[in-house]
């Protein structure tokens, strides 16, 4: 019998008067035997804490680019696609905590992690007026193929989190990828756009009409992922776009 299966039995024989004192226990009792630790430090959490530890919320590198209409990652697709805001929200360096947050999201099984940052980051975004009329949140899609195996869409995770502190809506098939590619990290700008040209769909135009859209992805680093995306979304009638993301390179 599992653990998980031993507490649940102890739980239904465990006198209702003391049901309180019991659940604090066995909190504390699984606590100790699989710790819960921050996503991006790795220390133990405190009781209070969830996901990411407050010492790492207070102290990971934001970029605060939604605050400044000409950032960096808006003049990355000035040309390009014409968008209404851009922003990110950390500054991502290799060996560093946010890359840690982003390898948990992506290949630790991690979810919880983009929903926590997305939910974090929209209570940042709901603060300013450029993104207050924005109506739908639609994450990168995956193809189905890499999105079985990896078990879920980390940009599924992070517009969940977005959407329910902004108070709208998302959905995680308005959007299709048509063609499995190959993985971007090694590819330079070209060889990125020559590998998303023309790879997504639109499900449900229905949906995207008339609407001012966030599209949101994990990381942005030269564009050309959101560039074949956005292309395809302004296609459709009286839409507006805007593109956050969790991390990028710090120029």
């Amino acid at each position: 019998m599992s653990l998980k299966a031993k507490l649940t039995l102890i739980f239904f024989i465990f006198p209702k008067k003391n049901t309180m004192n019991f659940l604090e226990w066995t909190s504390h009792f699984i606590n100790l035997i699989y710790p819960k630790t921050c996503g991006a430090c790795s220390r133990s959490l405190k009781k209070q804490e969830d996901i990411i530890c407050l010492q790492c919320q207070y102290n990971l590198p934001r970029t605060n680019y939604h605050e400044e209409e000409e950032n960096p990652i808006a003049k990355k697709f000035w040309g390009r696609v014409p968008l209404e805001n851009a922003a990110s929200f950390y500054y991502f360096g290799k060996k560093g905590r946010v890359q840690q947050l982003i390898h948990h999201l992506k290949y630790g099984g991690w979810p919880e992690v983009g929903l926590k940052i997305g939910e974090m980051y929209g209570t940042d975004l709901s603060k300013h007026e450029r993104f207050q009329d924005i109506k739908l949140v639609l994450p990168i899609p995956l193809h189905p193929t890499k999105k079985a195996k990896r078990g879920y869409n980390q940009s599924d995770m992070f517009a969940e989190g977005l959407a329910k502190s902004m108070n709208i809506e998302w959905s995680a098939d308005a959007l299709v990828r048509k063609v499995f590619t190959e993985s971007q990290t090694k590819k330079d700008r070209f060889e990125r756009w020559e590998n998303v040209e023309s790879i997504f769909g639109i499900a449900k135009p229905e949906l995207l009409e008339d609407k001012h859209i966030l599209l949101v992805d994990d990381v942005i680093t030269t564009g050309s992922t959101i560039e074949a995306c956005a292309t395809e979304i302004l296609k459709l009638k009286n839409v507006k776009l805007s593109v956050v993301s969790i991390a990028t390179a710090q120029s």
